[in-house]
């Protein structure tokens, strides 16, 4: 269990096997970031070239515009930087909430409501969330916009950033507690000495909680976020770009779900974090978190659909993208969107 993990020691060889790791992961971001750029654009500015869409996860190509009446068309170099400057934003806020998220996690559970469904028998049953949930959904939305506006393929990059953002910041965790503090020592035992509640210094609990969270979330995390990019796809091709609400939320839902009923079983029983009653059936418990936890994710879901809906239409207009409900169907095959 992480939380037992004896937080002052440390092999002396491990420096040089996490120089290599981190080496690695910093060509790895390397090569991402590579990906993700678009290739510098050839076209001569001001050129309206028609918008088209093959379905195939590309990202909209620089140089093209889709005809918007009343819109002139921009040059290539304004058309290009609103692009990036809209996909670093949406990006950033994935990212940064991703990363605060994993932080807080499991650090403090929020009391949604009780209820006694059995006044004979003592004891309520409670519905509750860790707080690392409350700025999850938002995580949710960056994707489907990033999807809908700059192909499954940028998004699935994306996604595979924040992985290793998760493991910067239990490599980042783990060197803060390596490193010589001015902790005091157990003598008698050699650990890290408890204060008077028994508890470990502080940076040491939150980096317990922090593994715990980060371990459930990184595997619930690709696991949920790679479902809610296929399946927005799937639902974009199916419904020939129409529909967006459709897309929209049933991408979510579903991902929601593998997402919320991963982070709970992996919460409990690897990192062993969840305030659980040990008189109590322990199934009976997980569910109410889980169903807790979905109920949390399914409503913002639900009212993420207007903003995406004005979202998604204002950045087509101002990014030259077709609209979200527009017909691909009657235009060649080409870069999808």
């Amino acid at each position: 269990m992480l939380a037992e993990i004896d937080a002052g020691s440390g092999p002396t060889s491990a420096i040089g096997g996490w120089g290599s790791f981190w080496g690695s992961c910093v060509n790895a971001v390397g090569s991402i970031i590579a990906l993700m750029l678009p290739h510098p654009p050839a076209a001569r500015p001001g050129t309206l070239t028609p918008m088209t869409d093959a379905n195939a996860g590309a990202a909209p190509d620089p140089t093209q515009q889709h005809h918007r009446p009343g819109l002139a068309a921009l040059p290539v170099a304004i058309l290009h930087d609103r692009r990036e400057r809209v996909f670093l934003l949406l990006s950033g806020l994935f990212l940064g909430t991703l990363a605060m998220l994993n932080i807080l996690g499991i650090s403090r559970f929020i009391k949604l409501f009780e209820y006694d469904f059995d006044p004979s028998t003592p004891g309520v049953t409670v519905f509750a969330v860790a707080v690392g949930v409350l700025p999850y959904p938002l995580t949710f939305l960056c994707t489907d916009l990033i999807s809908e506006l700059f192909g499954r393929r940028r998004a699935s990059q994306v996604v595979w950033v924040g992985l290793v953002l998760n493991l910067w910041i239990v490599g980042i965790l783990w060197l803060g507690g390596w490193l010589p503090g001015f902790e005091t020592i157990d003598p008698a035992t050699g650990a890290l000495a408890l204060d008077a509640a028994g508890r470990q210094p502080v940076f040491y609990e939150i980096r317990a909680l922090a593994f715990g969270a980060v371990t459930a979330s990184m595997i619930a995390y690709l696991a949920a976020q790679f479902v809610d990019v296929y399946v927005f796809h799937f639902w974009k091709q199916l419904t020939r770009g129409k529909h967006l609400w459709l897309r929209n939320n049933g991408s979510t839902v579903i991902s929601q779900l593998v997402d919320t009923v991963a982070v709970i079983l992996i919460t409990h029983f690897y990192a062993q974090a969840l305030p659980i009653d040990s008189g109590r059936g322990l199934w009976p418990q997980l569910g109410m978190f889980i169903a807790a936890g979905y109920a949390f994710k399914l409503i913002a879901a639900l009212l993420d659909t207007g903003p995406f809906y004005l979202a998604s239409h204002w950045l087509a207009k101002y990014l030259r993208l077709p609209p979200p409900d527009h017909d691909h169907s009657a235009e060649h095959s080409g870069s999808d969107l």
